[in-house]
């Protein structure tokens, strides 16, 4: 899909990538948590901050996979960065924000064109990336991470959440292994894909104690009170069958509206 004639608004630090209407659609209100209450991922953290901060001094950065486990932070890791870094940030050198949904992939180009046009810095981001079989739209992101011609702007940063380490299903990198004349080469070309991202980021599954110190951070932070939260807050994530952040915000939320506090 050709976008023409669009610009980045002078104004704004945060856009969705819709080409279908109209091209960037400005986001009021970005749906983020402070970076105290992400418990459990340190290190991700504070590599990930130290990253944006050299990208938004116009120093070298790269480019971030964040996978791993499911609800433990990825996503919200990056918009918590996004509004930490800012906030640092003189109102005309904050980085923007600009999601890119999976669906639009294929449309990549000519939206890096439209942002390597402005003098503005960018986080471009995609949550829960990957890629299943017959899917050619990956090569869109090759060329845009390094591979192409123009490659990525300098003014553009991209992270990137998936459940998969290599963006692509164990059994569709399997099946490749199986069926090709060089299955070394068929694996490779689809493997090259996550190469691309300096920067590797591993979410792993939430001990009890990480999961319990996650649920107390949300409570302190919202003033929500209970003699007996630990053991309501390991019930719910027995019930639920998992322990994640995502398992403990479910909890302070249902904890909140038995308490009757907004949250």
């Amino acid at each position: 899909m050709e976008i023409k004639a669009l610009k980045v608004p002078a104004k704004g630090t945060a856009f969705v990538w819709e080409p279908a209407h109209g091209g960037l659609v400005a986001v009021d209100r970005v749906a983020s948590l402070p970076l105290c209450l992400l418990k459990g991922i340190d290190a991700a953290r504070d590599t990930l901050i130290e990253n944006t901060r050299r990208f938004a001094h116009r120093l070298p950065a790269n480019n971030a996979l964040l996978w791993g486990a499911r609800g433990m932070g990825k996503s919200s890791l990056v918009k918590a960065v996004h509004a930490e870094i800012n906030a640092g940030l003189p109102a005309a050198k904050r980085l923007v924000l600009v999601e890119i949904h999976r669906e639009e992939i294929a449309t990549l180009p000519s939206l890096l064109r439209v942002l390597s046009a402005s003098k503005r810095r960018f986080l471009l981001y995609c949550d829960d990336l990957s890629f299943d079989k017959d899917d050619t739209s990956y090569k869109s992101l090759k060329a845009a991470l390094e591979g192409g011609i123009e490659g990525r702007p300098s003014n553009v940063l991209l992270y990137a959440t998936s459940n998969r380490r290599h963006l692509m299903p164990r059994e569709m990198m399997d099946n490749e292994r199986a069926t090709a004349i060089n299955p070394g080469e068929a694996v490779d070309e689809k493997v090259s894909l996550s190469d691309r991202f300096g920067l590797w980021l591993g979410f792993h599954n939430c001990s009890r104690d990480d999961y319990l110190a996650i649920v107390d951070g949300y409570a302190a932070h919202y003033g929500l009170e209970a003699d007996d939260l630990h053991t309501r807050a390991l019930q719910w994530s027995a019930a639920r069958g998992a322990r994640s952040g995502r398992v403990a915000w479910q909890f302070i939320q249902d904890l909140a509206g038995a308490l009757g506090k907004a949250l």
